[in-house]
């Protein structure tokens, strides 16, 4: 009973712990501005997808643009920068892996 109670526990933290591309979007407040099919504050993630599709280093590039933020690119409203602390490197580089394959 204890070690099936042991496996359940670690195996629902592993599961928390690997949340998906929009999940995390989600932890790190994207969502706020951005949706997946819908232009808000920010374009929807298929806009940008669409803009960057087949470009070599468009996740290096947008990578880059989440960290430190920006203005001008969609309209004059700037996008906040979002460090590590919001969402982590390899979150992140699941994200737009996700974004980009839309």
């Amino acid at each position: 009973m204890r070690t099936t109670l042991l496996i359940a526990t670690l195996l629902a933290a592993a599961g928390a712990a690997q949340a998906g591309p929009d999940e995390s979007l989600g932890k790190a407040g994207c969502v706020a501005c951005h949706s997946q099919d819908k232009k808000m504050v920010g374009p929807a993630f298929k806009e940008i997808a669409a803009k960057y599709r087949g470009q070599s280093g468009a996740a290096a590039q947008l990578a880059d643009k989440v960290r430190k933020g920006g203005k001008g690119v969609w309209g004059p409203i700037p996008m906040p920068p979002s460090g590590p602390d919001k969402i982590s490197d390899a979150d992140l580089k699941a994200a737009l892996e996700w974004v980009l394959a839309l």
